[in-house]
Formats: structure tokens, C-alpha cells, sequence
């Protein structure tokens, strides 16, 4: 396995995005990471810790910048993607236009989502931007991952995804170590959709254990989740086996029932009362799961895919459904065989 160090950049310094170039920096790579949040950088530079990651000292040898510029001139010879899915399709084109000229290093995209508009996951939408033949230069990195974890070194497990197999094997070498194991896996849309689905599928076991629903009801939650989303991921060309893997079950498994979800946490404010703008400013932090909802009741209309569990979800946060009525309304649904 060759371990030459490799210049990397990062564009994303929230937890997520400290944690990996932490991992990266510790492996004897060159990093750099970004943040088009000044007052995020000067923190992470200064402090060389995160405030939702407990006891995490972001190695000295990490530089820092909010200059996008700078993060292009590092010449990276692979870029680490974890910034916030709205921001996605921006970022692209920027940086594409810093490219004109030059060979791009391949991306690894480290981000959860559907995009809104256009409904596409999020390589698909670097892609839309960078055009024909860009997927052979783009993966995703994902699975059950909390990175308070990560930062702690405990041991993980992930996948990383691309339809080009000498890509995965490279960022499977540049990421892997003895707490942090990666596997490869080249069905890239059921990896996406198992990824930013279960975000969703959280918020509602949120919901369920905030209201004291039970063991039975969140495991039923689960499961009937996971059938939504293999459902969808399927009629979009994804094979089913994907969605009882890392990325499927895995990650679904984590985010409905870790403490450390924002996801679930999420869903026992709403079901406490708050509105969804409260709830994310108690939060704190990104909750993918709400943009997600939005994006995955559109797609799942477009493509006449059922997904009650999803449709709840999207009533609670954008019709004014109360979290009660709709646990009432998927127990009152029509009788009908487990496989539909």
C-alpha cells in the first residue's frame, strides 16, 4: 500500500470537516482546510479545537483560510468536500472556474443531501456542473459516522463510492487507518440516497422517542424507513443489497438511535413543541434532514414512489402537522403486504 504524503485541501471547517483533516494531518499529509466562514477559521486556527467536539486538538500542521483563492493555489492533489449541500453547486463553479487551463484533482464529497432543485445527490450535482465525463474524478465518503467519534479515534467503518474503482482504491488508501477502516463501493447513487435519506427517517425516530412511542415503534420506524428508501433508491438504478450495507442500514441504525444525532435530536424538539426554526437554532448546527425532507417528497412524487414516512415528515415541517397527528396517520394507513 504506498503512503507518500499527498497535499490535500478541505473545503469545510465545521465539526465534520475539522475532524477529517485532523485524520488526514495525523496520516502525514499536507492539509489545508477552508471555511467561507471567517470567524469559523480564525476560532479553529487560534484555538486548534472545535466547540462541539469535546477534548479535539486539530493538529498544528493544519493550515487554515478563508480565502478560496488560497485553497485552490495550495495545489492540492486531492480535495476533501464537506460543506453544507445548499452550498454545493456554488463551490463547484468557482472553484471550475479557478480550473479553466488546468488538470483538477478528484474530489471526495463528504456531504449528505439532496439538492432542492434540481433533486439531484450530491455528486450528481458537481457533475451537472463540471459536465460530461467529471464522474471519473468524483467520490462520495459515507457511512454511520459521529464525528465526536472520529475525533476520539474510536473505531469506524465507512464506504467510499465512485464509478471509477482506481479512485476509490486511491481515497481508500488516503483515508484508511487502524480506527478509521474504509471499504469501496462503486453504486454511488444507492450510497447517496441510503446516506441523505436516513437523515430524514431520523427525525422522524426523533419524533417517536420524544413522544415515548416505545422500542416497538421505533424499531418498526426503522425498518419500514429503510423499505422507503430502497424503494426509492431502486426505481433511480441503485441495487437493493446496497441498502443493507454501511451506507443503507448502517448509517439509518446510527442516526435514529445515537445520542449524538442532531437528526434525532431534532425530532424530539418538534415532538416537544418547537417549530422547526426553533429547533434548529437549539441544534446549533446543520440538520440535513430538513432540506432533505423537502427534496426527497418532491423526488419521491416525481418518480411515483410511496413513501409515507417521508411525506409525514415534510407535512410536520412545512404544512403545520402536529408530530402526534402524523404517527396517527401512518397507523391508520390502509392494511397492505410488508413488501409494498
Amino acid at each position: 500500500m504506498e503512503n507518500t504524503p499527498k497535499k490535500i485541501t478541505v473545503l469545510g471547517a465545521g465539526a465534520w470537516g475539522a475532524v477529517l483533516a485532523g485524520l488526514l494531518a495525523r496520516k502525514g499529509h499536507n492539509v489545508l482546510a477552508w471555511d467561507f466562514i471567517p470567524v469559523v477559521v480564525e476560532a479553529l486556527d487560534k484555538n486548534r479545537s472545535h466547540p462541539k467536539l469535546p477534548n479535539f486538538v486539530l493538529p498544528d500542521s493544519v493550515r487554515l483560510t478563508s480565502n478560496l483563492r488560497e485553497a485552490f493555489d495550495f495545489g492540492a492533489e486531492a480535495v476533501v468536500v464537506v460543506v453544507p449541500s445548499h452550498g454545493l453547486r456554488g463551490l463547484a463553479k468557482e472553484w471550475q472556474t479557478m480550473e479553466v487551463g488546468k488538470l483538477g484533482a478528484p474530489w471526495i464529497i463528504c456531504t449528505k443531501g439532496i439538492e432542492e432543485e434540481s433533486l439531484l445527490p450530491m455528486t450528481g450535482v458537481v457533475e451537472d456542473v463540471w459536465g460530461s465525463g467529471s464522474a471519473q474524478r468524483i467520490a462520495a465518503l459515507s457511512g454511520p459516522t459521529f464525528a465526536a467519534e472520529v475525533a476520539r479515534e474510536l473505531p469506524t467503518t465507512v464506504c467510499v463510492a465512485s464509478s471509477n474503482p482506481e479512485l476509490s482504491a486511491y481515497f481508500q488508501n488516503l483515508f484508511i487507518t487502524s480506527a478509521f477502516r474504509v471499504y469501496t463501493q462503486d453504486d454511488v447513487i444507492g450510497v447517496e440516497i441510503g446516506a441523505a435519506l436516513k437523515n430524514v427517517i431520523a427525525i422522524a425516530a426523533g419524533v417517536c422517542d420524544g413522544l415515548q412511542l416505545g422500542d416497538n415503534a421505533r424499531a418498526a420506524l426503522i425498518t419500514r424507513g429503510l423499505a422507503e428508501i430502497t424503494r426509492l433508491g431502486v426505481s433511480m438504478g441503485a441495487r437493493p443489497e446496497t441498502f443493507s450495507g454501511l451506507t443503507g442500514m448502517g448509517d439509518l441504525v446510527l442516526t435514529c438511535c445515537g445520542n449524538l444525532s442532531r437528526n434525532h435530536s431534532f425530532g424530539i424538539l418538534l415532538s416537544h413543541g418547537s417549530t422547526a426554526t426553533e429547533a434548529q437554532k437549539k441544534i446549533g448546527m446543520v440538520v440535513e434532514g430538513v432540506r432533505t425532507a423537502l427534496s426527497a417528497y418532491h423526488l419521491a412524487k416525481s418518480r411515483g414512489v410511496q413513501m409515507p414516512i417521508v411525506n409525514e415528515i415534510y407535512a410536520v415541517l412545512n404544512d403545520g402537522k402536529s408530530p402526534k397527528d402524523a404517527v396517527r396517520n401512518l397507523m391508520d394507513r390502509a392494511a397492505r403486504p410488508e413488501r409494498d
